[in-house]
Formats: C-alpha cells, sequence, structure tokens
C-alpha cells in the first residue's frame, strides 16, 4: 500500500477505536442515570433514559457496519483483524448494557407510578456503584490497552456478584416480612439483576481488551488464570 493508503487507513481504525469509546461512555450515563431516577424517583429522567436508548442502537448498527467496511476493502490481518474483533465485539456488550440501563428505568417508572410505594429499601445504591466503576474501568482499559487494568475487573467481578446476592437476600426478607411489597420487590429483583449483567458486560469487554493486546482468548478460563496469562500486578 502506498504511504497515503495507509495512513488513511490507520484513521479509519483510529476512527472505530474512538468512536467506541465514546459509545461507552454515552452507556455509562445511561446506567448512571438509570440508577439515579430508581433511587430519586424522577419520572422524567427514567422517560429520558428509556427514549435515548435508541441513540445507543443507532451507535450500534453505525459501527458494525464500519467495521464491516474496513474488513472489506482492507482484508486486515493479525493485530488490525484483532482491534476490529474487539471494536465489534465490545459494541455488542455495550448495547446490552444500554439494553439493561432501560429495564432499570423501565422498573424504576413502574414504581412510580404504583399505587403501593416507591421501591423496598434495600442497598441499590452500592450495587449500582460497583456496576458503574466495573463499566469505567473496563473501559479505561480499553482505552489505554491497560492489560492490569482490564484483569482487575475480571477479578473484581465476584464483589459484584455477592453484592448482587446480598440485595436477593435483603429483598426476600422484605417480602416475607410484608406479603404487599411482593409485587414491588419482584420489579427491582428485575432491576438488581439487570446490575448483575452489566457487571457481567464490563467483564466481557475486559476480556475483548485482553485478546487485543495480548493475542489469547480468554472468555472461559478461570479468573486465576486470567491472571496469570496476564502476568497482572495488583495496583498500590
Amino acid at each position: 500500500m502506498t504511504e497515503h493508503t495507509v495512513k488513511q487507513y490507520d484513521e479509519e481504525l483510529d476512527g472505530i477505536r474512538t468512536r467506541v469509546l465514546q459509545m461507552g461512555g454515552y452507556v455509562e450515563q445511561q446506567v448512571v442515570q438509570a440508577m439515579e431516577c430508581l433511587i430519586e424517583g424522577d419520572l422524567g429522567l427514567a422517560d429520558r433514559v428509556i427514549e435515548n436508548d435508541q441513540r445507543v442502537n443507532v451507535q450500534q448498527v453505525e459501527l458494525d457496519e464500519a467495521c464491516t467496511q474496513i474488513i472489506a476493502r482492507r482484508q486486515p490481518a493479525a493485530n488490525d483483524l484483532r482491534t476490529i474483533m474487539t471494536v465489534s465485539r465490545a459494541v455488542t456488550d455495550l448495547e446490552r448494557v444500554g439494553d439493561e440501563a432501560k429495564k432499570i428505568a423501565k422498573v424504576a417508572r413502574t414504581l412510580m407510578q404504583s399505587d403501593l410505594g416507591g421501591p423496598p429499601r434495600v442497598q441499590m445504591k452500592h450495587l449500582g456503584q460497583l456496576a458503574v466503576q466495573q463499566l469505567r474501568k473496563a473501559l479505561d482499559g480499553l482505552a489505554r490497552l491497560d492489560l492490569d487494568a482490564s484483569a482487575e475487573v475480571v477479578k473484581d467481578d465476584h464483589e459484584l456478584d455477592a453484592e448482587f446476592k446480598a440485595v436477593m437476600r435483603q429483598l426476600i426478607t422484605y417480602m416475607m416480612e410484608d406479603p404487599r411489597t411482593i409485587s414491588r420487590g419482584i420489579d427491582v429483583v428485575f432491576a438488581a439483576k439487570a446490575l448483575e449483567r452489566i457487571g457481567d458486560h464490563a467483564k466481557n469487554i475486559a476480556e475483548h481488551t485482553i485478546f487485543l493486546v495480548h493475542g489469547r482468548d480468554v472468555r472461559h478460563i478461570g479468573v486465576s488464570e486470567v491472571l496469570k496469562e496476564v502476568g497482572y500486578r495488583p495496583s498500590v
């Protein structure tokens, strides 16, 4: 390829990397706002989160098309092909995170419109913070191609899972003590599960980054093996 063609190709690759990170920032905002409307009871914000999910869908379609076009025109190999595969996989996970944010906003709207009152008083805020933290760290690892940050997301997934189980125990106790709260409790179960799934998608993105940087697919090996594979060095 000529120097001009190589430069143009590099710009195309940089472009899709930038766009997937922009999509990630927007999706993260969706999650933060969904949690805000669930905890604070902001009906208008819930409606906006639900409506804005369409923008996430558009970003997914556009990025998928961009990846397809690069593959068709440039026939990438080696690291360039891994970059495109990583972007494509991350886009899919981000779209699903957007779907989970939409679910949380719908739960918030249902609870606010119900005559039974707001959500049961369980510790959803901390679960939401952990999910956002995992997503943010995964996106930062992707932006900086940081193996340690990405491995840390994989390592810390168990913490979010443990918090999810704690919320489930609280909800079960709440509903057993007052059967009138069962309807609301089930709605909150859906929101808590959505946050747990957001953590799973963040872990997926971190694993995609490890594949891009390290060249090894670590999606189906244990956490200890992932950490050993990348030579994880915990931050101090």
